[in-house]
């Protein structure tokens, strides 16, 4: 791993060599100490920009979540529907998985930025793009937060397992990084919804939850698919 150059210490540099030390290590392995030698700075420079561990793995999930291109409809081409999109999606998710399967884990499991939303498309921004994608495409708003909600669950399951048959851990990381004395307020909870739409129209929706349902329904859909490639 290169020592970065002496440029001035960032928040975002800090969550940059986070994650890079991280990618290599493991989470278990990020401390604020191990941290402040890859950036040739004392451990403390870092508590002026970030607010401690858990301020640290927000910031690094948010990085990671916000690097996800949900397309647009112009992208994808008036011909293309519901179903090219969620691929597009899919993709997207499983790239950032294989890209950091030892930080994957975090953002399936790390609290998203309000509870009624679901990783690992768990940031305002992603899924507020996400159902509107839905919706242009021709789907009920009521369609589009079940989809979310089917789909969400498939890419969890899924990439989950392939990032623990290649090596991640799935447990937290089992060494906390030192707090310190921080100053820093961690802003990444306090979100308004006023500049998605989408989301606001939806939210009662997305707050509904019902995982006794839910899951009958996406095994019936699951025995449905067997039972049409067996009985082939």
């Amino acid at each position: 791993m290169n020592r970065p150059d002496r440029t001035p210490l960032s928040r975002d540099r800090i969550i940059d060599a986070a994650i890079e030390l991280a990618d290599e290590h493991g989470p278990s392995a990020l401390t604020m100490r191990r941290l402040g030698q890859l950036l040739d700075v004392e451990a403390m420079s870092l508590y002026h920009h970030v607010n401690g561990r858990e301020d640290l793995l927000e910031g690094m999930v948010a990085r990671l979540v916000e690097s996800v291109r949900v397309p647009s409809h112009e992208e994808l081409g008036p011909t293309d529907g519901w179903q090219a999109f969620l691929q597009h999606v899919a993709h997207e998710i499983r790239q950032l998985a294989t890209d950091h399967p030892n930080l994957f884990p975090l953002v399936a499991t790390r609290p998203p930025a309000a509870p009624w939303l679901r990783p690992p498309l768990r940031s305002l921004r992603v899924v507020d793009a996400f159902l509107c994608g839905l919706v242009a495409r021709g789907l009920s708003g009521e369609q589009a937060v079940g989809v979310y909600k089917v789909f969400t669950g498939f890419l969890l399951g899924h990439l989950l397992l392939q990032v623990a048959e290649e090596g991640a851990s799935t447990a937290p990381p089992q060494e906390p990084l030192d707090e310190g004395d921080a100053s820093v307020p961690n802003r990444d909870q306090q979100l308004s919804l006023d500049d998605y739409p989408t989301l606001c129209k939806l939210a009662d929706g997305l707050r509904t939850h019902d995982p006794d349902g839910e899951f009958e329904s996406a095994l019936e859909s699951l025995l449905d698919r067997l039972d049409g490639e067996l009985s082939q």
